[in-house]
């Protein structure tokens, strides 16, 4: 039977991928070697990793606007620590809006370097919403936000126009939807999303933005050594690195990320309107601020849980027990989820309520 994979990280990525990166873990580019053991200096995978940091800019239309592209490791978390390492000063001052579980955690690490402002949260309410109603302080170093969030299913439809520098947590939409990317001058992103594997962090930066903290940056930690050694610092991911490119060409080939919003907004539309038709269910967040990404939900009785859950496992549907903190269920719905995933999904949740 298919499996309908809505895993929220790691999570489904296009099959065509699959089989090209499968391959080179077998035999990479007709070298008689897997992509696993050849070397990160080989010309082979420094021509990988070329394309990707090139590609990864040519997608969000940063060419040639004073942007750099690496592939680093730790995942969103340890940029978590790097961001304030590059971007705040020594007793400077960073602004951060609280919209989730992996904000909070960015403010907590932002916290050792210096004052750190809460500019808006939506924490009393369990994070159902993304606030709209703050300012942000002319003497910010930076402002950072998360786009989307996953565990709560809220994404932000708007950014704020502010002179302070913007930096952004895409990990779970990056490569999603069109944004006007030149507002940010720094996005990162855990691959494990709408991009590859585990194992790799994307970081776009503007390199004018670095350099300019007056504080000594431990190598690993500095994002203008990376830039300096092509992301080629310390050992780079290389599979992940590969099947991110391999998922980057994928998109480019299917019309960039203009096509896929299209897609990404039809199976967010076909899902969101059976919670709403579909009395058996509710959703979880304020409307406005629903997430195509990650959509959350709730039984209205927890009654036909047991029903529910054997009906949608029995269809092939995996991976959407809601996160412990929200509890329900969780769809994710990345670029490489077929619509016809969704509507399996959809035609499960009729069942149910045919059969009330």
């Amino acid at each position: 039977m298919k499996k309908h994979n809505f895993s929220a990280g790691p999570c489904i990525l296009p099959q065509e991928v699959f089989e090209k990166a499968a391959q080179a873990v077998l035999d990479f580019n007709g070298m008689g070697l897997s992509l696993l053991e050849i070397s990160h200096r080989d010309k082979a995978f420094v021509a990988v990793m070329e394309e990707a940091r090139a590609l990864a800019l040519e997608l969000l239309g940063l060419t040639g606007k004073g942007y750099q592209a690496l592939f680093l490791q730790g995942g969103a978390s340890m940029e978590f620590l790097r961001i304030p390492y590059n971007l705040m000063k020594e007793n400077g001052k960073a602004a951060y809006l609280d919209t989730g579980t992996w904000a909070s955690g960015a403010i907590k690490e932002a916290k050792a370097f210096g004052e750190t402002v809460v500019v808006a949260s939506s924490k009393p309410e369990n994070y159902n919403h993304i606030p709209k109603e703050y300012s942000i302080p002319a003497d910010a170093d930076y402002f950072h936000c998360t786009s989307n969030n996953t565990i709560f299913g809220t994404q932000m439809k708007h950014f704020p126009d502010t002179n302070v520098p913007m930096v952004c947590d895409m990990s779970s939409d990056i490569f999603s939807r069109t944004l006007d990317f030149s507002k940010f001058d720094l996005i990162y992103a855990g691959a494990q999303k709408n991009m590859g594997p585990a194992g790799v962090t994307l970081i776009v930066v503007k390199e004018e933005l670095l350099g300019k903290t007056g504080r000594a940056i431990p190598n690993i930690m500095n994002y203008q050594q990376h830039i300096d050694k092509e992301s080629m610092y310390n050992t780079p991911a290389v599979f992940a690195v590969y099947t991110s490119l391999l998922t980057m060409q994928w998109l480019k080939n299917l019309g960039g990320i203009a096509a896929i919003e299209k897609l990404n907004e039809a199976k967010a539309k076909l899902l969101y309107d059976e919670i709403d038709r579909n009395p058996l269910f509710k959703g979880t967040t304020v409307k406005e601020d629903r997430s195509n990404m990650n959509a959350t939900f709730l039984l209205a009785d927890e009654n036909h849980k047991e029903l529910f859950d054997s009906m949608w496992k029995a269809a092939g549907v995996s991976g959407i027990n809601g996160h412990r903190s929200v509890g329900g269920y969780r769809a994710s719905m990345y670029n490489a989820l077929p619509i016809e995933s969704v509507q399996v999904l959809v035609d499960v949740m009729k069942e149910l309520e045919s059969k009330i």
